[in-house]
């Protein structure tokens, strides 16, 4: 008896079908690729350019005008009345005013000492400082040592409060809001606010109070952070690049221009009367402290920034606990641009050009645009225009408004410079996140209010680094599967795709940049990012 194959028992249509659906692919894509794909393409790219230009002006625009006020404008203390505050012989410290200093905590274990300690050394009358310690916390191990501090500094004659809450509604603005209701915060008149890794320098309150007791139109002074584990490793050198643009550039043009911008919502001096006028605290966002700057400001309140005041802080230390961060801080300002766009058109306290400044500089452009363009432009559509054929990507808009944008944000660290490339590709992978969230934001979606207390590491570093037989960085228990990431690491794969096509078949030259990117999002995605320590 004859074989029989196995291709006689399938019927011959079927046969031709199973050969031919490579070609019948293959077919389709071309029938759709020139009239559907390509034309949505370009408009993609056209998209992202008009983005970048946007970006692009932004930036040209806050560079000119920060060398302006470095050239020409006169210092805060120059522009506003200031003068010290001393102690008078006939009425004694009843000069001073009494000022309230907030700390909210959240299981600070490893910081509540820094923080409590510092603002417990703050030269300030006795008399004319009250200092609460606004503590959240769950873990009752953590609570008990928090309270001891409080009661070892009170025992040495220090005005310092306990105080804690029965439930965590609100998280932080909830805290502060509460804190601001006891009886003994009647006499107070001015609030300052540190995050519990925050630790103030001495004379903070001697050089920031008096902008607020001798100007009435001034809300608040913001001063500067000042990072202590910036060389712990890549992670926070990326970090603190990112951040000193904020605060050399975004932080002083806001305050001399418009004297307007968002508080960090730690190492600020509020007016308390400025934060009943404009409503209290509100925990409608994950960012109550631009919340509260804004309505403030939309009530005609002005703000101070001061580049020389700085308070030490501490940068998150971990991939994890930095994509936490970054999420509620795209997130939130996202949301907050959706609740009050229109509360800012119709508010007529506040000068026309302000308007403009605040809802397309400072959260359309700087909080969406920002976020989106790099993403999307970099990661997305530029790498898909490899993949078709006949869609048009300009140089300039590829190469150099790009290049151009990266300089001006590197004004604010010189001494990374040489880190500058990788701050680039750091930052793209950064940009997922943050589009995500920044959509989240918009669209109000599921984790729109997530809220997680971004992990300090305090001196345990430090400590560890310094013991004879300890490692130089703390070992994370970790598993490896934990670790993994599967957005990066299906990111890298696209990209590292894309770039094999064009070492291929492109012409532009793509494929150096797509390999260096998707070996960063590998790294990220491995969990490895927060492992590298840089060169000095």
């Amino acid at each position: 008896m004859d074989q029989v194959s196995a291709n006689s028992l399938i019927p011959e249509s079927f046969q031709g079908t199973r050969v031919d659906l490579g070609g019948q692919i293959g077919l389709v894509w071309e029938m759709v690729r020139a009239p559907v794909i390509v034309p949505l393409l370009q408009l993609a790219v056209y998209i992202c350019l008009a983005m970048s230009l946007m970006l692009f002006f932004e930036r040209v625009y806050m560079g000119i005008v920060i060398v302006l006020v470095k050239l020409f404008w006169k210092k805060p203390d120059k522009r506003y009345n200031w003068e010290p505050i001393s102690e008078d012989l006939e009425i004694g410290t009843a000069a001073f005013p009494t000022v309230l200093v907030q700390i909210p905590m959240f299981n600070e274990r490893e910081v509540y000492k820094l923080s409590i300690g510092a603002a417990c050394g703050l030269s300030w009358p006795a008399d004319r400082l009250v200092i609460q310690v606004l503590d959240d916390s769950t873990d009752p191990v953590v609570k008990e040592m928090v309270e001891k501090e409080c009661q070892r500094w009170a025992s040495k004659g220090v005005n310092i409060v306990y105080q804690i809450r029965e439930t965590r509604g609100g998280y932080k603005a909830g805290a502060l809001k509460e804190g601001l209701k006891r009886s003994y915060v009647k006499h107070c008149e001015y609030v300052a606010i540190f995050d519990a890794d925050f630790q103030p320098e001495p004379d903070y309150l001697r050089r920031a109070i008096p902008f607020l007791a001798l100007n009435p139109d001034i809300a608040l002074v913001q001063a500067r952070w000042r990072f202590v584990n910036a060389d712990e490793c890549l992670l926070t050198r990326m970090q603190e690049m990112s951040l000193d643009y904020h605060f050399t550039v975004e932080q002083e043009v806001g305050s001399a221009t418009h004297a307007f911008f968002g508080f960090n919502g730690t190492a600020g001096v509020w007016r308390i009367a400025a934060i009943n006028e404009a409503g209290g605290w509100k925990d409608r966002t994950t960012v109550e402290d631009m919340d509260l700057a804004v309505r403030a400001s939309l009530r005609g309140w002005k703000f101070i920034y001061l580049g020389d005041l700085q308070v030490k802080s501490e940068l998150p230390s971990t991939f994890k606990a930095f994509r936490f961060q970054q999420h509620r801080w795209s997130c939130g300002p996202a949301n907050l641009f959706r609740k009050m766009v229109m509360e800012i058109v119709r508010n007529s306290k506040v000068r026309f050009w302000k308007k403009v400044y605040v809802i397309y500089s400072f959260f359309f452009v700087r909080k969406i645009i920002a976020h989106m363009i790099t993403f999307f432009f970099y990661c997305i559509v530029l790498p898909l225009t490899i993949l078709v054929p006949g869609v048009y990507v300009p140089i300039w808009g590829a190469v150099y408004i790009p290049s151009v944008i990266t300089i001006l944000n590197s004004v604010g660290t010189p001494r990374s410079i040489h880190l500058l490339f990788y701050w680039i590709l750091f930052e793209n992978v950064m940009s997922m996140h943050r589009t995500k969230a920044t959509l989240i934001g918009l669209f109000e979606a599921g984790r729109v209010n997530e809220w997680v207390v971004t992990e300090k590491l305090g001196d345990i570093m430090k400590n560890r680094a310094n013991a004879k037989a300890g490692p130089k960085r703390p070992r994370l228990n970790f598993k490896f599967a934990d670790r993994l990431l599967g957005q990066e690491l299906g990111v890298a794969a696209f990209l590292f795709f894309t770039g094999c096509y064009d070492f291929m078949y492109g012409k532009n030259n793509y494929f150096i940049y797509l390999f260096l990117q998707a070996v960063t999002f590998t790294i990220a995605g491995l969990g490895y990012i927060g492992t590298i320590v840089p060169a000095s």
